[in-house]
């Protein structure tokens, strides 16, 4: 029996982040969007429809990172900073103009700032491996 890679703890908390994440955004969009639009009841059908389409992208980039291996799950780690890096200054930009209530403003840029820097820890855990072993 196969057993599967050892991967650092960053990337299984990414991975689960995007889990989770991306469930969330495909199986129930209009919880999302009601943290973004609270006063569109019922929520957009583009909103929902741009929720499912980055849900299932989310979803497939998290098992991503729990199937993927070698140079293409460094590849994966290299993609997912520019990823969320861009995710967090969308999210900034987004509640510096007031585009979203403050508080969601504050709750996604710090969900994408995490990703972010899990994204740059797994990357660096994959480049020194050595540093994660025990002596």
């Amino acid at each position: 029996m196969a057993t599967a890679p050892s991967r650092p703890v960053p990337v299984y908390l990414l991975a689960a982040i995007r889990l989770v994440n991306g469930a969330a955004g495909l199986l129930a969009p209009d919880l999302l969007i009601r943290r973004f639009d609270p006063d569109s009841d019922p929520p957009s059908p583009a909103a929902v429809y741009a929720f499912r389409l980055f849900g299932i992208r989310t979803v497939l980039l998290g098992l991503g990172l729990l199937t993927h291996s070698g140079e293409r799950l460094r590849d994966d780690l290299r993609e997912a900073i520019l990823i969320h890096g861009s995710d967090t200054a969308t999210a900034a930009t987004v509640g510096l103009h007031g585009h979203v209530p403050p508080r969601t403003a504050v709750l996604t840029t710090l969900i994408s700032a995490v990703n972010t820097a899990l994204s740059i820890s797994a990357t660096a855990a994959l480049a020194n491996p050595a540093k994660d072993k025990p002596a």
